[in-house]
């Protein structure tokens, strides 16, 4: 059971790793400041790096803080894993921005309920207000964050082209790896938005990672730091190799981005996560960066948003949660019924 549990937790890693590639580097790639393989490259080793070294609180966190006394069984776990990582690459296959915590913590509050542990409401709930409240709070600072630098001339120059309309920043041919190039292709702004993706990449690995292995840490399967190895290896691997559906769909088929929008989507995208990271909290970064995306367009008129794809990725949001519950009631309820609910309820 340790060993199964611990494959589900690299598939599960694997999964995040490709879905979290334009949550990441979707605005560089946007603007045409990096290539697409050029961007799963940069963000990979930096997923790994964040994994391993910065993500050893949130392990023991995640591993510990849903569930009353000593958590859900090996059992009762794998079932969490299962649905988790069953889901996130489902949506990774529909190309649907979701939000990977929000799956796993309702999996574990689906399956304590089916094993009659104790599940820290509280908790749940302050999650659960700061995710219903995170997209739309996103979308009106990225609405006037969007104002704000359009009134900056060295943002606004390239904010609409000649016909006063959004300048489309579709699929380009490969950009070159020189940051001279780069700068070329987005001004100044070229240098700051990688780095954004940069940081972003390296922040996602250390507070994403224990989704898939705190359970290990949890458990005393592994060291948090091994666990961070572990599942950072998995997800550098879903970057480089699964990771390109989601990084153009968030790049390209969202809203059409210019260098004010594409600066406040990632900005506030930034802020968000930082300010419920203070407060010990948890909020999705799909979520932070399409809702500020939206408002960014909203700033430039109902053209620039793809209302088709965001309302699709919107339900998305509703269906993960929702799902994620009732996969994990229902598998653990026939899992005890299987072996004996006894088996399911606190870890030994």
């Amino acid at each position: 059971m340790p060993v199964l549990l611990g494959l589900l937790a690299v598939g599960f890693a694997y999964s995040m790793g490709a879905h979290y590639t334009g949550a990441c580097m979707g605005m560089p790639h946007a603007l045409q400041v990096v290539s697409a393989r050029r961007a799963l490259l940069v963000m990979a080793p930096l997923t790994f790096l964040g994994a391993a070294v910065a993500s050893h609180g949130v392990e023991d966190t995640v591993g510990r803080g849903l569930v009353d006394g000593a958590g859900l069984s090996l059992v009762a776990l794998v079932i969490v894993l299962a649905v988790a990582f069953g889901l996130t690459s489902l949506f990774t296959w529909l190309r649907l921005p979701t939000s990977t915590i929000q799956i796993l913590v309702f999996s574990v509050v689906g399956a304590a309920l089916a094993a009659g542990a104790g599940v820290q409401w509280r908790h749940v709930g302050v999650l659960a207000a700061l995710w219903v409240s995170a997209p739309p709070v996103a979308a009106g600072a990225g609405y006037l964050l969007t104002k704000v630098l359009d009134r900056v001339p060295a943002f606004a120059s390239t904010a609409r082209g000649a016909n006063g309309e959004v300048e489309a920043a579709g699929p380009a041919p490969p950009v070159a790896g020189s940051l001279g190039t780069a700068r070329r292709r987005g001004g100044w702004l070229a240098p700051s938005l990688l780095g954004a993706g940069a940081l972003a990449s390296f922040a996602m690995g250390s507070n994403d990672v224990a989704n898939a292995t705190g359970s290990l840490v949890g458990t005393h399967t592994l060291s948090p730091l091994a666990a961070g190895m572990l599942g950072g290896a998995g997800l550098a691997a879903g970057v480089l190799t699964w990771g390109r559906p989601l990084l153009q769909r968030v790049a390209f088929d969202i809203v059409t981005v210019d260098r004010p929008m594409a600066m406040a989507a990632q900005l506030v995208q930034s802020a968000v996560v930082l300010t419920a990271v203070a407060f010990g909290l948890f909020t999705s970064m799909n979520q932070a960066l399409v809702g500020a995306m939206a408002g960014a367009g909203a700033a430039r008129g109902r053209r620039s948003v793809h209302r088709a794809t965001l309302t699709g990725i919107v339900r998305g949001w509703v269906i993960g949660p929702g799902a994620a519950i009732a996969l994990g009631y229902g598998l653990t309820r026939l899992a005890g019924a299987a072996i004996g609910a006894h088996s399911l309820l606190a870890a030994p």
